[in-house]
C-alpha cells in the first residue's frame, strides 16, 4: 500500500480540484501525527451486512459466489442477452445468491434494449471495453461487494447500499461512481448504467435504492422481503425486514377482512416520502464507499488514505436516479461529488416563473410542472387522446403485447365520460380524442410525444404513478385506501386474487418496486360490482368501464387542491378531502430541486420523444433555471436526442424498433465527457441537439442499428444544432 506521500507523488500534474499540493500533503501528514489522529469510522446510520468476493471464474446459471461477478451475476454478455431468466433450483424458495443473480439480469434488461439488433453487444454491453472497443468476451468483472443498510433509527427507512470494488481498482488513481436506482428499483437498479460504466473504469461503484426498492408486504400472510431479498414472515424477519406496513395485528386483520389479498409497497406506503431523501441517500452512499475503500486499503500508518480531496467521485444515473444525482449535487455542501451525469432526469422544478422555453420560434406552454401534477393530468386524458389519428400506433404485435386492442372500447368510454363531464368537447370519439390530445399538448407535451401516449396508458404508467406518488407524498399508510385505491395481484379479468408464493418469493429479482403487476397491480376498490384492476374498473359516477375515470380525477384533485370537474376547492367532505390534498402538496414541496449545482461539471441527457418525463417539464426547464441561478459560469450542459424516448427497454417492441433509437449510448458518452473534463480538463461539449436516424424497416423486424444512426454529440455543434441558453430563455433548434 502506498503511503500518502507516495500517493501524492504518483498523481500526475493535472488541474484536478482534488489534486494534492505540497502544502496540503504536509498538513495532512501533520494531522496524522498530531493530537487529531485520523480514523475510518462507519458513517452514521449504517449497519454493515457483509462482504462477498465474486471471482468471476465461470459463467452460466450457477448461483454461488464462485460463479458470479460484480456486473452480470456470472451470466456474462450472453446470459444477460438471453430471453429467459436463469432458473432457480427451487422456484418457491430461491436463495439470496440466486436472487442476486436474477436481480442483476432483470435490472440490466429493465432499462436497456438487450437485443443485438438494438445495439446490445455492438454499441453497449458487458463485452464493450471502457474505451469503446467491441470484444468477443463475456465482460465478467471480478471483485468484492459490500452490502449495508442505512436507517434513521425508526427501522422503516432501510435504504440499501452495495459498494462494488473491482479487482481493477487503482489505489493510485482512486475513483468512485455513484449509482442511485432508476424508477422505484432496488439496489441493483443502476447496474446497467452507472454500474457497468464505473466498473469498466476500475472505479468503486456505490449503488443504492435511495429508499425505494422491492419491499412487498403481503398483508394476508404477513410476509415481507428481507434485506437480502428472501421472504419471511414479518416476525421472523425482525430487524432484517426491508419493509413492513405500520399496522398492528388487529388493524391488519380488520383490513384483511374488508380488503383481502392486498399488498403494501415500500415506495408508496413507507410513510417516509423517500423522494425527499434521494439526494442525501446518494451522498450517504458516497461516504460509505469511502469508508469501504479505507477499511480495505488503509494501514496502521495511514488509516484513511482516501477522501474527497484525492478521490474522483462521479454521480450518474437515469430517470429517478438522474433526479437523485442532481439533488445530491445541489445538497453537496462538503464537496464530495466532482461531476454529474443525469439521463432523462425527473427534475421537480421549484418554480414555473422567470424562464421561457422556445423550440425554434415557438414558445412552449406550461413548462416546469412537477411530476405528480403532469402525471395525474396525463392519466385523465391519455386513454382518450391515444385514439386520435396523430397518436396512432397500429402495429399488431405491440397491440397484442399491451392489450391495446382489447382496451379500445374502454378508451372510447373514457372519451365519452370526459365529454359527459365537460372535460373534452366534440360530438364523436375522433373529435373528443383530438381535443384530449390538444389538452396534453397545451399542458407541456409536444407532437414528438403523440405516438407514446397509448403505450404509456396501456402499460399502466399513468395509473401506477398516479396512485403511488400521491400515496408517497402524503405519507399515507396502506389502510388509507387513498382515492379508494389499493394494490393486489389480479387475474385476467381484473379480479383481486392471492399473490402466488412463487411470485412473492422471486419478487426481489422480478419486481421493480412499483405496482406493475409483478405481482401487485393498481386496484380500484370502488369499481361498480366490486374491486377491479384499473384496466377493468367501472366508475361509480358513470357506471361504465372507462378505466376508472373517477379515481384518475380524484388523484389529480389531490395534487391541485380542487375538483377538476367543478373547479371548486376541495372540502373536508369531498373525495378526496382537503386535508388529504394538503398532505400530498406538502410532500411535493419536500422534493423540489433548487437547480443550483455548485459549479460542478454536469451533463443532462434527454430524449425529445420522452412522454413519461417530458422535457418541457424537466430537462429543458431545469437547464434554463440553472442558468438563471448559477449565471454564465454554470458548468451544466444539455444534450437533447431526437427520436429517443424514456424506455430503451421498449425498443424491441414492434413499432418502437422502427421509430426510436436508444438513449443509453449518450449516457455513456456523457459519462466519458465529464470524466475527461475532470481527469484531463477536456472542455465539456456545448449544449446541443443530436440528430439520430431511426432504424426503419418493417415493424417487429427493423434492421440492426448502426453507429451511424446514433452519431455522437460533438464539442462544438453547428448553429443548426446549438441549444442557446441565457438568463430566462432556452432556445432549442427544431
Amino acid at each position: 500500500m502506498l503511503k500518502r506521500e507516495e500517493m501524492v507523488s504518483s498523481i500526475p500534474a493535472t488541474p484536478w480540484r482534488w489534486a494534492f499540493t505540497a502544502l496540503a500533503a504536509a498538513a495532512l501528514a501533520a494531522c496524522g501525527s498530531g493530537e487529531h489522529e485520523p480514523s475510518n469510522d462507519l458513517p452514521k446510520g449504517f449497519t454493515e451486512l457483509g462482504a462477498t468476493v465474486y471471482p468471476a471464474t465461470a459463467t452460466g446459471t450457477g448461483a454461488t459466489a464462485a460463479t458470479q461477478d460484480l456486473l452480470t451475476g456470472g451470466l456474462g454478455k450472453t446470459g444477460l442477452g438471453a430471453a429467459a431468466a436463469p432458473l432457480y433450483a427451487d422456484p418457491a424458495n430461491p436463495t439470496a445468491a440466486e436472487l442476486r443473480r436474477n436481480a442483476l439480469y432483470s435490472n440490466y434488461r429493465g432499462i436497456l434494449d438487450p437485443t443485438a439488433g438494438g445495439g446490445y453487444g455492438t454499441l453497449y454491453g458487458p463485452n464493450i471495453t471502457a474505451d469503446g472497443q467491441v470484444t468477443t468476451g463475456e465482460g465478467l468483472i471480478p471483485g468484492r461487494e459490500y452490502l449495508a443498510v442505512l436507517d434513521d433509527g425508526t427501522g422503516r427507512k432501510q435504504t440499501m447500499v452495495a459498494v462494488q470494488v473491482p479487482d481493477s481498482f487503482d489505489r493510485n488513481r482512486p475513483c468512485i461512481v455513484l449509482g442511485p436506482s432508476s424508477g422505484s428499483r432496488g439496489v441493483y437498479g443502476a447496474i446497467g448504467t452507472a454500474g457497468e460504466w464505473g466498473l469498466k473504469k476500475g472505479c468503486a461503484v456505490a449503488l443504492t435504492d435511495a429508499g425505494k426498492g422491492v419491499g412487498l408486504h403481503n398483508l394476508s400472510d404477513d410476509t415481507v422481503n428481507k434485506l437480502d431479498g428472501t421472504r419471511a414472515t414479518r416476525t421472523d424477519a425482525g430487524s432484517l425486514s426491508f419493509f413492513a406496513a405500520r399496522l398492528t395485528d388487529a388493524a391488519r386483520a380488520a383490513y384483511n377482512a374488508a380488503f383481502p389479498n392486498r399488498i403494501a409497497i415500500k415506495h408508496a406506503h413507507s410513510q417516509q416520502n423517500p423522494e425527499k431523501d434521494w439526494g442525501n441517500d446518494t451522498l450517504a452512499a458516497a461516504r460509505y464507499a469511502l469508508y469501504v475503500l479505507n477499511a480495505r486499503y488503509g494501514t496502521t500508518q495511514d488509516p484513511v488514505p482516501f477522501g474527497k480531496d484525492n478521490t474522483l467521485v462521479l454521480a450518474g444515473s437515469a430517470s429517478n436516479g438522474g433526479a437523485a444525482v442532481l439533488r445530491a449535487a445541489e445538497l453537496d455542501a462538503d464537496g464530495l461529488i466532482d461531476g454529474v451525469v443525469a439521463s432523462e432526469p425527473v427534475t421537480e422544478m421549484p418554480t414555473r416563473q422567470g424562464y421561457t422555453i422556445a423550440v425554434g420560434n415557438a414558445t412552449m406552454p406550461n413548462p416546469g410542472r412537477p411530476l405528480a401534477e403532469y402525471t395525474t393530468y396525463g392519466n385523465i386524458y391519455q386513454p382518450c387522446a391515444a385514439l386520435a389519428p396523430d397518436a396512432a400506433l397500429t402495429e399488431t404485435s405491440i397491440f397484442n403485447y399491451i392489450g391495446l386492442t382489447a382496451m379500445t372500447a374502454r378508451a372510447e368510454a373514457r372519451c365519452n365520460s370526459l365529454a359527459a363531464k365537460g372535460l373534452v368537447i366534440g360530438s364523436t370519439t375522433a373529435d373528443r380524442a383530438a381535443n384530449a390530445l390538444s389538452k396534453l399538448r397545451l399542458y407541456g407535451w409536444t407532437r414528438d410525444h403523440d405516438a407514446m401516449h397509448n403505450a404509456h396508458y396501456a402499460l399502466g404508467n399513468g395509473p401506477i404513478l398516479s396512485a403511488m406518488y400521491t400515496m408517497a407524498y402524503g405519507r399515507f399508510g396502506v389502510d388509507a385506501n387513498l382515492c379508494r385505491t389499493s394494490f393486489a395481484a389480479a387475474n385476467a379479468t381484473g379480479d383481486v386474487v392471492p399473490a402466488t408464493g412463487a411470485a412473492l418469493a422471486q419478487s426481489f429479482a422480478t419486481a421493480n418496486g412499483t405496482a406493475n403487476g409483478t405481482p401487485a397491480t393498481v386496484v380500484y376498490n370502488d369499481s361498480v360490482g366490486g374491486a377491479k384492476a384499473w384496466q377493468f374498473a367501472v366508475s361509480p359516477s358513470t357506471r361504465v368501464a372507462d378505466l376508472g375515470l373517477d379515481n384518475a380525477l380524484c388523484q389529480h384533485a389531490l395534487v391541485t387542491g380542487f375538483d377538476p370537474v367543478t373547479g371548486f376547492n376541495l372540502s373536508e367532505s369531498s373525495v378526496p378531502t382537503r386535508a388529504q390534498s394538503d398532505a400530498v402538496r406538502a410532500g411535493i414541496n419536500e422534493v423540489l430541486h433548487t437547480a443550483k449545482l455548485r459549479g460542478k461539471p454536469t451533463i443532462i441527457v434527454a430524449g425529445r420523444s420522452d412522454a413519461l418525463v417530458p422535457v418541457n417539464h424537466n430537462a429543458r426547464a431545469y437547464t434554463v433555471l440553472n442558468r438563471g441561478l448559477d449565471g454564465s459560469n454554470t458548468r451544466l450542459r444539455y444534450i437533447e436526442v431526437v427520436n429517443a424516448q424514456h424506455f430503451d427497454a421498449f425498443l424491441p417492441f414492434s413499432g418502437f424498433d422502427t421509430r426510436f433509437v436508444p438513449l443509453h449510448p449518450y449516457f455513456n458518452q456523457a459519462m466519458d465527457a465529464v470524466w475527461a473534463n475532470l481527469r484531463s480538463s477536456t472542455a465539456l461539449p456545448a449544449s446541443q441537439v443530436v440528430r439520430t436516424t431511426p432504424r426503419g424497416g418493417q415493424p417487429g423486424a427493423a434492421p440492426a442499428i448502426t453507429a451511424a444512426q446514433v452519431p455522437p454529440f460533438v464539442a462544438r455543434p453547428s448553429t443548426a444544432n446549438t441549444i442557446e441558453v441565457s438568463d430566462g430563455l432556452i432556445r432549442i433548434p427544431e
